[in-house]
């Protein structure tokens, strides 16, 4: 806390809040970049005809794991991986679809089981804190308007602090995110670039690396926002206190 502290003494409360508005600007220019790559290589067909279900079963097969089931859920990019229950999970576009785009996320969701049958620490540690960053995650979404409420009219902090410290754990979460998705990735890429059966040509996994590229960076973004959130609310509870 009071490293958090340190660093906000030399951030203002206007530069803090110039820093968000630049991380949401270009947070949106990476989410708009990401979802128009993937609605251009959704259209282009994969010349091994695979779908994202077949994709995803043969890089679970391929790496010895059998006992993850490859299901499709409702809604757009909401593919992702279950540890719990083991399954790997994928949009309707990327389940039924047969495109270089559908291939590329099921790989990369697969990836994440690959890490979970290999005990990938990254992985394992985030998972381990999934609780913890449930409960943060509730008590930011009162204790920081609260606080900084309390703090500017009868001036007491510590509700304020509660939601910085909260906050600091989901942040953490955030960039603890990064080596996972990256990793993901890597494998899915790696997978992908020596099975020609699914990716016949280096133009199909140029196109597939560029598209998973795209997604990281919106983890990125996110991360970044995450963090310039944190340096804002902090900044209130450090200069006030000063």
């Amino acid at each position: 806390m009071n490293h958090i502290l340190f660093i906000t003494g030399f951030i203002s409360y206007s530069s803090a809040w110039f820093l968000m508005i630049v991380i949401a600007i270009i947070s949106f220019i990476v989410q708009w970049r990401f979802k128009s790559k993937f609605k251009q290589y959704a259209e282009i067909p994969l010349l091994s005809g695979l779908s994202g279900q077949e994709v995803a079963e043969r890089m679970l097969h391929d790496n010895g794991i059998y006992d993850v089931q490859v299901i499709s859920v409702e809604g757009q990019l909401t593919d992702h991986y279950n540890p719990e229950t083991k399954t790997v999970n994928l949009s309707p576009d990327v389940f039924y679809s047969r495109s270089v785009a559908s291939a590329a996320v099921a790989a990369h969701e697969c990836g994440h089981a690959v890490q979970h049958a290999r005990a990938y620490s990254w992985l394992s540690f985030r998972t381990a804190m999934v609780p913890v960053i449930n409960i943060a995650s509730t008590l930011t979404q009162w204790t920081l308007f609260i606080g900084v409420m309390l703090l500017f009219f009868i001036h007491n902090p510590y509700v304020l602090a509660v939601g910085v410290v909260a906050l600091a754990l989901v942040t953490t979460f955030s960039f603890i995110t990064l080596p996972v998705e990256f990793d993901a990735s890597n494998r899915a890429l790696a997978w992908l670039n020596n099975n020609y059966t699914v990716m016949q040509t280096r133009e199909e996994h140029e196109q597939a690396k560029d598209a998973l590229w795209w997604a990281a960076m919106t983890y990125v973004v996110a991360a970044l926002s995450a963090l310039a959130t944190l340096l804002y609310y902090a900044s209130f509870l450090f200069n006030r206190r000063n």
